[in-house]
């Protein structure tokens, strides 16, 4: 079994945390480097019911995508929500690791991993990070669909592999509309307007997509968007993820025991869907 150290080294050379973004909190939130690792559960966002799920698995290190205290803290106390996700985590020695923008502009990375969920091939990076020469890296993905697809059938694609929630998947556009290429970010995606339609995709895939960038998008332009729910465009990064992780494991004969979480912790938990017409 190997040390936790041992192991963050893996990870951090996955996703260097100084390929993060400025504004971000990634890398180890808490864990001794000295102890040993054998279980490991990857998850989304690092709330209580994923450490929950930690401790009744018996994991060692959990490796999320979101960070914990993104803003910093001067307290841990288990009178907050935060604070008492550490104080279990701490008392059940099970260390927090945390990839977050340096996992999306990782290759591969979260939108690799939402291209592959949703069978696009991956041509190149939507942004692409200037200091990677091969020119892999970097924020979303611009993608191709073999064979073309109507808008109406993407979506329902869509729809049926990535993770259900209760917001589904919002659709902008003519629902005929031929597919044929696609830019995929995984988390929220409004900010990278200009670079999609610099790209000349067909649609756009991502998350929290806000009410006028989503207008003014629609009105430059003919692309169409699909809006899913920030959780569910990130979750596929974890499959992939542990993946890499079971990679390295045989590698170096850790015989670590990777786990995935299915807990769905998207924060909307129901849809209701509009039926009164305005007149």
């Amino acid at each position: 079994m190997p040390a936790l150290s041992e192991v963050i080294a893996a990870l951090d050379a996955l996703w260097p945390p100084e390929r993060a973004e400025q504004w971000d909190a990634v890398g180890t939130v808490c864990g001794d480097p000295d102890a040993h690792v054998e279980r490991v559960l990857f998850a989304v966002d690092p709330v209580q019911e994923v450490v929950d799920e930690a401790v009744k698995l018996g994991a060692d290190l959990i490796v999320a995508h979101h960070p914990l205290y993104l803003r910093g803290t001067t307290t841990v106390a288990a009178s907050t929500f935060k604070g008492r996700a550490v104080h279990t985590l701490i008392k059940h020695d099970i260390a927090l690791h945390v990839a977050h923008t340096n996992a999306d502009r990782a290759d591969p990375g979260v939108s690799d991993a939402l291209a592959g969920a949703l069978d696009l091939r991956v041509i190149a990076p939507l942004v692409p990070d200037p200091t990677d020469p091969a020119g892999r890296r970097g924020l979303g993905r611009i993608c191709e669909l073999d064979p073309p697809v109507t808008l109406a059938e993407f979506a329902d694609r869509a729809a049926r592999r990535l993770p259900a929630t209760a917001q589904g998947i919002r659709v902008a556009g003519d629902p005929e509309r031929t597919i044929r290429t696609v830019a995929v970010c995984g988390g929220s995606g409004d900010s990278l307007f200009d670079d999609v339609r610099a790209a000349g995709v067909d649609a756009y895939v991502t998350a929290d997509l806000r009410h006028h960038p989503a207008s003014e998008a629609q009105q430059r332009s003919p692309l169409a968007l699909l809006d899913a729910a920030h959780w569910a465009t990130e979750w596929p990064w974890t499959e992939q993820a542990a993946a890499q992780l079971d990679e390295i494991s045989d590698r170096n004969g850790w015989g670590l025991r990777t786990h995935v979480s299915r807990t769905v912790t998207d924060p909307w938990t129901a849809h209701a869907a509009s039926t009164h017409h305005h007149q």
